[in-house]
């Protein structure tokens, strides 16, 4: 970027209509923090449906999109963004609708060569009443992130999950049933550089107690990080490069995250999902494996910003 930061009017969307709003409202928080104190000028934007009159009044230099679930990252704020002709921060339209829809991102990724679970899409209501996959088996969203609405079925379980077939279930009448993986949670940030991706590193999560939920995702020593990961060097390498694969498959451009599980007693390991915005908190995985590749917080926002500002 060859102007200023001092000289650049960035909008910081946060906040939205998912059911991740709370988690959006921090991470744009967090950023519009660190792009002020690398001498941005900043707007924060509590992004409604009224965002493209906003947008217009505001008449920003860059988009930092912040949102996160429905309609933040699925595409539709993208849209308004390339109608309105303002460069915004991660992926496209087409690669954040594609990474939205598990069942269609995990074909692409397939395609490409990169190992993803089996199982696939069952109406919500059968799932509800029998196991439509033999257990161990994660009942989640087809369309949802930060593990809102994942249910893990054990082997050996006479429980279903129940819950996606209530009334109050708003997830879809399609739910994803993967068969589950056990043993390491992994993950890998790759930045979408000009000479193609770049994967950081490998980080192995392990929840405080039980499963890797919404909770143990966002909630202060709700999860342990270990970076790097220690795996078999193989597995190490492996996930990087399947991660460069998968950002560069979906057609991924600024940071994304991929997610992974390994299994080193089968030596099974598999992608779970590309996040197209991954979260920005303080408990967030991509600033940390960034900080540890030697890149701080601000100098991250401020590499985003850049990014989408050469795609003017």
């Amino acid at each position: 970027m060859s102007r200023n930061p001092s000289e650049t009017h960035v909008a910081v969307l946060m906040g939205g209509l998912s059911s991740e709003r709370e988690v959006s409202l921090v991470s744009g928080r967090e950023c519009a923090k660190a792009l002020r104190a690398g001498g941005f000028r900043v707007s924060e934007v509590d992004a409604g449906r009224d965002l493209a009159a906003t947008l217009s009044a505001l008449k920003p230099d860059v988009a930092f999109n912040a949102l996160h679930g429905v309609w933040g990252e699925d595409g539709c704020v993208q849209g308004v963004l390339e109608t309105l002709g303002i460069p915004y921060t991660h992926s496209g339209v087409l690669a954040s609708a594609l990474a939205m829809d598990k069942d269609k991102s995990k074909a692409v990724l397939k395609a490409a060569g990169v190992a993803v679970p089996g199982g696939g899409l069952f109406d919500r209501h059968e799932v509800a009443r029998r196991h439509v996959i033999e257990p161990p088996y994660v009942v989640k969203p087809n369309a949802e992130g930060s593990s809102v609405g994942v249910y893990l079925i054990r082997e050996g379980s006479n429980d279903f999950a129940v819950e996606v077939g209530t009334a109050g279930w708003a997830y879809g009448d399609e739910v994803m049933v993967e068969p589950y993986v056990a043993g390491q949670e992994l993950c890998v940030t790759v930045l979408g550089e000009a000479g193609g991706p770049r994967a950081l590193t490998v980080t192995d999560i392990t929840p405080t107690q039980g499963f890797y939920d919404y909770e143990a995702k966002y909630a202060p020593g709700g999860s342990t990080h270990k970076l790097p990961a220690v795996l078999p060097p193989a597995i190490f390498e492996r996930c990087l490069r399947e991660a460069e694969a998968a950002h560069r498959a979906m057609g991924c451009r600024g940071v994304s995250r991929s997610d992974f599980r390994y299994d080193g007693v089968k030596d099974v390991l598999v992608l779970l999902e590309v996040n197209t915005q991954p979260g920005m908190t303080p408990t967030s995985l991509a600033p940390e494996q960034a900080a540890y590749s030697g890149m701080d917080f601000e100098a991250l926002v401020r590499w985003m910003v850049e990014d989408a500002s050469c795609r003017r």
